[in-house]
């Protein structure tokens, strides 16, 4: 009996997992009010009932694709800046920056970045899912701005340095090159925003 519940849990969890991969790449390219119980499971060749009892609503399925998608973003743009830049200053921000360009221009998400996507589906709209996506964009900035604090501390830029008015800055420059990139095919945005985002750090540098 226990290896018989084991395997059943275990193909929920597969179930789970592919239809969470397919919910944010259709997503981020047609929004969240796309995804439906019986569109993700036509997608995969499963049944409704075995995608329903993983997430049991539309609107279960939608947060759990943000959930995703915000693990997705750590892997993708956060965890490599970790690993090659540790050490807090100017030089761990820049790599960030680039990492989140990195990941819009290499589509980890094919209709660019996942959350600038979808927010503007909800950004009017109250509700659990507009909570859940302001509590992400949030959550970005705010790492953002705790790395210019750490910068700051740590002498890479000048003492008066504005950390909300920096991040503000750098924020709108990604999320134009991801917007602009995808509307007029011209990946040469993100060589732009790259510009963009060196001359806000030089101009707020202590050297």
């Amino acid at each position: 009996m226990a290896a018989t519940t084991d395997g059943r849990v275990q193909r929920g969890n597969e179930t789970r997992r592919a239809v969470l991969l397919r919910a944010v790449e259709v997503a981020s390219v047609e929004g969240l009010d796309a995804l439906s119980i019986g569109r993700l499971a036509g997608d995969l060749g499963l049944s409704k009932s075995g995608v329903f009892a993983s997430f049991g609503s539309k609107e279960e399925l939608q947060l759990a694709a943000v959930r995703a998608a915000q693990r997705i973003f750590h892997d993708a743009v956060i965890a490599p800046v970790d690993a090659v830049a540790p050490a807090p200053g100017l030089a761990r921000l820049r790599a960030l920056c680039d990492s989140w360009l990195a990941y819009s221009r290499g589509r980890v998400f094919p209709g660019g970045c996942f959350f600038s996507a979808v927010s503007a589906e909800y950004d009017a709209r109250p509700g659990q899912l507009r909570d859940a996506l302001a509590a992400a964009g949030l959550a970005w900035e705010e790492h953002l701005r705790d790395l210019v604090r750490a910068a700051r501390a740590a002498g890479d830029l000048l003492p008066g340095t504005d950390a909300e008015l920096l991040v503000f800055g750098l924020v709108g420059l990604l999320e134009a090159a991801n917007a602009q990139a995808l509307l007029y095919g011209d990946d040469t945005r993100y060589d732009l925003a790259a510009a963009g985002v060196e001359a806000l750090l030089r101009g707020a540098a202590a050297a």
